[in-house]
C-alpha cells in the first residue's frame, strides 16, 4: 500500500509540473510599474521588456508549417540565383571543402572497421554514414556555402514559380559545381599529402567500387542520394534553431551514406582521393562511369523528386497559369 501511495504522489507531482510548464517561464510586464520603480513621481521612460524562454504568441516557431517550408526554400532558392557568379564559385569552394571534410571523416572512422564490417556489415555501414556527411552538410547549410546538388531543388523550385530565370539557374548550377570540384579537389589533395589515412585500404577500395557501375546503376544511385540530401536541406529550411537544423540534416544525410548512394560532390573527392592514393582509376574512368551519370541522377533528385512533388502540393507546378 506504501508502494501503491508513493507511486500515486509521483505522479500527481509530474503532472502538476507539467501542468505548469506553458506559463513557469513566461515573463510579463505588469500593467503599470509599481510604486517603488518610479523616482519623483516621474513617469518613467524605459519601454516594458517582454521576456519569453518558450511559448507566447510572438514566439518564432521552431519548425514552420509545411507551405511555409515550401515558400522558404522557395525564397532561399531565389537568392542563390541572383548572387554574382564570383560569390556563387567562392562560396562553392567553401562546401566542396565543407564536404570533403565529411567524407575525410567516414573514411577515416567508418572504413577503418574491418572486423566489425565482417562480423557485422550494417553495424559498420550505419558507423560510415553517421560519422562524416552529415557534419559536412551542417557546416554548408549554417555558414550559407552553395552545394550544387541542394541548388538542383531550391533554384528550380524558385524558376518554376516565376522568382528567377532560366539564365539564373545556369549561373547558379554552373558556378556551384565548379566551385564544389574546386574545394573537393584541394582538399583531396591535403588529404593526401597528411597522411592521417595511413595504409589504409579504404578510399582505395570504395573509389574502384563507384567507378565499376554500370551507367543505370550510378544515374539510379544518383537520383536516390539526392533526394535524401534535397530532403535534409529542404527541412534544415524550416528550422528555426540550430539544433533542429542538425537533426534534419544527421537523419537523411546518415541514410543516404549507409545505403551505399552516390552523391557527386562527396565522389569529387573520394575518387581523386583513391586515385591519388593508387586506386587504378583514369580521369576518363572517374568522369564517365561515374560523375557524369551521378550528377544527372542527382539533378532528377533534387529537381523532380523533392522540389516536383512538393512544388504540385503547394505551388504552381503542372498546374495551368489561371488556377
Amino acid at each position: 500500500h506504501q508502494r501503491k501511495i508513493m507511486v500515486l504522489f509521483r505522479s500527481g507531482l509530474i503532472a502538476c509540473l507539467l501542468a505548469s510548464t506553458s506559463s513557469a517561464f513566461a515573463f510579463k510586464p505588469t500593467a503599470q510599474p509599481p510604486a517603488f520603480a518610479q523616482r519623483n513621481n516621474a513617469p518613467s521612460t524605459r519601454s516594458p521588456v517582454n521576456l519569453s524562454m518558450s511559448g507566447g504568441a510572438d514566439a518564432v516557431p521552431d519548425l514552420k508549417a509545411p507551405p511555409a517550408i515550401y515558400a522558404g526554400a522557395v525564397a532561399a532558392g531565389a537568392a542563390k540565383a541572383s548572387a554574382s557568379w564570383e560569390k556563387i564559385f567562392k562560396l562553392g569552394i567553401a562546401a566542396g571543402c565543407h564536404i570533403g571534410f565529411g567524407s575525410y571523416l567516414a573514411i577515416t572512422v567508418g572504413g577503418a572497421c574491418p572486423a566489425i564490417a565482417e562480423a557485422n556489415p550494417g553495424l559498420q555501414k550505419i558507423i560510415f554514414g553517421a560519422f562524416g556527411l552529415p557534419f559536412g552538410l551542417i557546416m554548408t547549410l549554417v555558414t550559407g556555402a552553395e552545394l550544387f546538388t541542394g541548388n538542383t531543388a531550391l533554384v528550380t523550385g524558385a524558376v518554376m514559380e516565376g522568382k528567377t530565370s532560366v539564365k539564373d539557374l545556369i549561373k547558379n548550377w554552373t558556378a556551384s559545381y565548379a566551385g564544389n570540384f574546386v574545394g573537393s579537389l584541394i582538399l583531396a589533395y591535403l588529404a593526401f599529402k597528411s597522411g592521417t589515412l595511413g595504409a589504409a585500404p579504404a578510399s582505395v577500395a570504395i573509389a574502384t567500387a563507384k567507378c565499376s557501375m554500370p551507367f543505370e546503376v550510378a544515374f539510379t544511385r544518383g537520383i536516390l542520394c539526392n533526394w535524401l540530401v534535397c530532403m535534409a536541406v529542404y527541412m534544415a529550411s524550416g528550422c528555426a534553431s540550430l539544433a533542429g537544423k542538425m537533426v534534419a540534416v544527421w537523419f537523411p544525410i546518415s541514410a543516404f551514406v549507409a545505403l551505399g548512394l552516390d552523391h557527386s560532390v562527396a565522389n569529387m573527392f573520394i575518387i581523386p582521393l583513391g586515385m591519388l592514393r593508387g586506386a587504378n582509376i583514369s580521369v576518363a574512368d572517374f568522369l564517365v562511369k561515374n560523375l557524369i551519370p551521378v550528377t544527372l541522377g542527382n539533378i532528377v533528385g533534387g529537381a523532380l523528386c523533392v522540389m516536383g512533388l512538393y512544388g504540385s502540393a503547394y505551388g504552381k507546378w503542372f498546374k495551368p497559369k489561371d488556377e
